[in-house]
Protein backbone atom coordinates (compact mmCIF):
# COMPACT_ATOMS: atom_id res chain seq x y z
CA UNK A 1 0.00 0.00 0.00
CA UNK A 2 1.34 3.30 -0.91
CA UNK A 3 0.56 7.18 -0.01
CA UNK A 4 -0.53 8.88 -3.15
CA UNK A 5 1.17 12.48 -2.67
CA UNK A 6 3.06 14.31 -5.08
CA UNK A 7 3.83 16.13 -1.79
CA UNK A 8 6.88 16.54 -1.13
CA UNK A 9 6.50 19.52 2.31
CA UNK A 10 4.25 18.57 4.66
CA UNK A 11 2.86 15.79 2.77
CA UNK A 12 0.37 14.98 5.80
CA UNK A 13 -0.77 18.45 6.40
CA UNK A 14 0.53 18.43 10.15
CA UNK A 15 -0.61 21.59 11.63
CA UNK A 16 1.06 21.86 15.14
CA UNK A 17 0.30 25.18 17.29
CA UNK A 18 3.08 26.97 16.13
CA UNK A 19 3.92 30.64 14.03
CA UNK A 20 7.23 29.22 12.07
CA UNK A 21 7.83 25.36 11.54
CA UNK A 22 9.86 22.98 9.52
CA UNK A 23 7.75 20.35 8.35
CA UNK A 24 9.04 16.92 7.07
CA UNK A 25 9.83 16.49 3.52
CA UNK A 26 11.09 14.06 1.02
CA UNK A 27 9.37 10.91 -0.80
CA UNK A 28 5.91 10.00 1.29
CA UNK A 29 6.79 6.24 0.14
CA UNK A 30 10.22 6.43 1.53
CA UNK A 31 12.52 3.85 2.57
CA UNK A 32 14.82 5.52 4.62
CA UNK A 33 13.32 8.10 7.17
CA UNK A 34 15.97 10.69 8.59
CA UNK A 35 15.23 12.08 11.55
CA UNK A 36 16.87 14.69 13.38
CA UNK A 37 16.02 17.16 16.85
CA UNK A 38 14.75 20.55 15.82
CA UNK A 39 15.73 23.24 13.47
CA UNK A 40 17.80 24.88 15.78
CA UNK A 41 20.38 21.62 15.62
CA UNK A 42 19.68 20.40 12.54
CA UNK A 43 18.39 23.66 10.48
CA UNK A 44 15.73 24.83 8.31
CA UNK A 45 14.46 27.65 10.03
CA UNK A 46 15.07 30.00 7.42
CA UNK A 47 14.64 27.56 4.17
CA UNK A 48 11.50 25.69 5.94
CA UNK A 49 13.51 22.21 4.84
CA UNK A 50 14.79 19.71 7.17
CA UNK A 51 18.78 19.79 7.64
CA UNK A 52 19.46 22.72 5.15
CA UNK A 53 21.12 25.54 5.92
CA UNK A 54 24.19 24.60 8.11
CA UNK A 55 27.78 23.32 7.67
CA UNK A 56 26.60 20.23 9.09
CA UNK A 57 23.65 19.38 7.90
CA UNK A 58 25.15 20.13 4.65
CA UNK A 59 27.56 17.45 5.40
CA UNK A 60 25.17 14.91 6.56
CA UNK A 61 23.19 15.80 3.03
CA UNK A 62 26.60 14.81 0.88
CA UNK A 63 27.13 11.42 3.02
CA UNK A 64 23.53 11.01 1.73
CA UNK A 65 23.83 11.50 -1.58
CA UNK A 66 27.43 9.30 -1.94
CA UNK A 67 25.27 6.44 -0.11
CA UNK A 68 22.46 6.42 -2.63
CA UNK A 69 19.90 8.02 -0.52
CA UNK A 70 19.61 11.28 -2.08
CA UNK A 71 19.76 12.45 -6.20
CA UNK A 72 21.44 15.37 -5.24
CA UNK A 73 21.92 17.88 -2.24
CA UNK A 74 20.95 21.29 -1.63
CA UNK A 75 18.03 22.98 -0.85
CA UNK A 76 16.01 21.72 -1.19
CA UNK A 77 17.94 18.07 -1.99
CA UNK A 78 16.27 15.96 -4.62
CA UNK A 79 14.94 12.99 -3.01
CA UNK A 80 13.36 9.14 -4.07
CA UNK A 81 12.85 6.86 -1.28
CA UNK A 82 14.13 8.86 1.47
CA UNK A 83 12.13 11.34 4.10
CA UNK A 84 13.38 14.30 6.35
CA UNK A 85 11.89 14.99 9.49
CA UNK A 86 12.42 16.43 13.16
CA UNK A 87 11.19 15.35 16.72
CA UNK A 88 9.79 18.80 17.27
CA UNK A 89 9.19 20.72 14.00
CA UNK A 90 8.14 24.16 15.36
CA UNK A 91 11.48 26.51 15.20
CA UNK A 92 11.54 27.31 19.03
CA UNK A 93 13.97 30.45 19.97
CA UNK A 94 16.54 28.25 21.81
CA UNK A 95 16.19 24.30 23.03
CA UNK A 96 12.33 23.26 23.37
CA UNK A 97 11.42 22.28 26.99
CA UNK A 98 10.70 18.44 27.88
CA UNK A 99 6.85 19.46 27.76
CA UNK A 100 7.32 21.26 24.72
CA UNK A 101 8.70 18.25 22.74
CA UNK A 102 6.17 16.07 24.43
CA UNK A 103 3.66 17.80 23.12
CA UNK A 104 4.40 17.60 19.13
CA UNK A 105 5.35 13.75 19.79
CA UNK A 106 1.63 13.12 18.72
CA UNK A 107 2.74 14.77 15.27
CA UNK A 108 6.25 12.91 14.60
CA UNK A 109 4.32 9.36 15.61
CA UNK A 110 1.54 10.11 12.94
CA UNK A 111 3.81 11.08 10.66
CA UNK A 112 6.84 8.10 10.80
CA UNK A 113 3.67 5.53 11.21
CA UNK A 114 2.44 7.84 7.56
CA UNK A 115 5.88 7.06 5.79
CA UNK A 116 6.28 3.86 7.22
CA UNK A 117 9.73 3.79 6.17
CA UNK A 118 11.73 0.18 6.17
CA UNK A 119 14.78 2.19 7.70
CA UNK A 120 15.08 5.16 10.25
CA UNK A 121 18.05 7.14 10.96
CA UNK A 122 17.99 9.20 13.99
CA UNK A 123 20.38 11.63 13.79
CA UNK A 124 21.91 12.91 16.97
CA UNK A 125 21.46 11.92 20.73
CA UNK A 126 18.17 12.90 21.49
CA UNK A 127 16.25 11.20 18.39
CA UNK A 128 18.23 8.41 18.64
CA UNK A 129 17.39 7.97 22.76
CA UNK A 130 13.34 8.57 21.46
CA UNK A 131 13.77 6.16 18.30
CA UNK A 132 15.35 3.58 20.34
CA UNK A 133 12.60 4.03 23.59
CA UNK A 134 9.63 4.14 21.11
CA UNK A 135 10.23 2.03 18.13
CA UNK A 136 12.65 -1.20 19.70
CA UNK A 137 13.18 -2.86 22.38
CA UNK A 138 16.55 -0.84 24.04
CA UNK A 139 16.70 1.72 26.18
CA UNK A 140 18.91 3.08 28.51
CA UNK A 141 22.25 5.12 28.63
CA UNK A 142 23.47 5.34 24.86
CA UNK A 143 27.63 5.87 23.28
CA UNK A 144 26.83 7.26 20.15
CA UNK A 145 30.38 6.71 18.78
CA UNK A 146 29.88 3.27 19.47
CA UNK A 147 26.28 3.56 17.79
CA UNK A 148 26.91 5.49 14.98
CA UNK A 149 26.32 3.55 11.98
CA UNK A 150 25.42 0.26 13.24
CA UNK A 151 22.06 -1.71 12.74
CA UNK A 152 19.77 -2.17 15.19
CA UNK A 153 16.39 -4.44 14.85
CA UNK A 154 13.24 -2.49 16.04
CA UNK A 155 9.73 -3.52 16.11
CA UNK A 156 9.01 -3.10 12.44
CA UNK A 157 11.84 -0.84 11.65
CA UNK A 158 15.65 -1.38 11.09
CA UNK A 159 17.58 1.59 12.75
CA UNK A 160 20.61 2.93 12.12
CA UNK A 161 21.99 5.72 14.32
CA UNK A 162 23.95 8.62 13.49
CA UNK A 163 26.39 10.84 15.39
CA UNK A 164 25.69 14.31 15.35
CA UNK A 165 27.63 15.39 12.08
CA UNK A 166 28.43 18.36 14.20
CA UNK A 167 30.70 15.84 16.19
CA UNK A 168 31.79 14.07 12.63
CA UNK A 169 35.63 12.71 12.10
CA UNK A 170 36.46 11.93 8.52
CA UNK A 171 36.07 8.00 9.42
CA UNK A 172 32.48 8.41 11.08
CA UNK A 173 31.47 9.92 7.40
CA UNK A 174 32.87 6.82 5.78
CA UNK A 175 31.57 4.53 8.25
CA UNK A 176 28.10 5.75 7.86
CA UNK A 177 28.42 5.85 3.73
CA UNK A 178 29.77 2.55 3.68
CA UNK A 179 26.79 1.21 6.21
CA UNK A 180 24.35 2.38 3.73
CA UNK A 181 25.81 1.63 0.74
CA UNK A 182 26.45 -2.69 2.30
CA UNK A 183 22.88 -2.16 4.01
CA UNK A 184 21.40 -1.22 -0.09
CA UNK A 185 23.02 -4.33 -1.37
CA UNK A 186 20.72 -6.55 0.54
CA UNK A 187 16.70 -7.09 1.06
CA UNK A 188 16.09 -4.52 3.66
CA UNK A 189 12.79 -4.29 3.44
CA UNK A 190 10.62 -5.01 6.36
CA UNK A 191 8.34 -6.65 5.15
CA UNK A 192 5.68 -10.13 6.14
CA UNK A 193 4.77 -12.29 3.34
CA UNK A 194 1.13 -13.35 3.84
CA UNK A 195 1.59 -15.51 0.65
CA UNK A 196 1.01 -19.11 2.71
CA UNK A 197 -2.84 -17.46 3.13
CA UNK A 198 -3.32 -17.28 -0.38
CA UNK A 199 -4.28 -19.78 -2.53
CA UNK A 200 -0.81 -21.07 -4.75
CA UNK A 201 1.06 -19.79 -2.72
CA UNK A 202 2.61 -17.32 -4.59
CA UNK A 203 4.46 -14.44 -2.33
CA UNK A 204 2.53 -11.46 -1.16
CA UNK A 205 4.75 -9.14 0.66
CA UNK A 206 3.07 -6.10 2.56
CA UNK A 207 4.36 -3.87 4.82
Amino acid sequence: MKNVTHRQSNPFGMDPDCRDLVPGYGDANAHFHVIGDHPGVHGGAESGIPFTGTTASERLQRALLEAGLLESAGTPPTVERTYFSYLHMCVHPGEPTDLEYADLERFFDSELRAITAHVLLPVGRRATEYVLANYSARNGRLDMDELHASEIQGAGWLIYPIKDPREWTDDDERALIDALVALQQRDYRQEVDLGRFIPGGDPYRVR
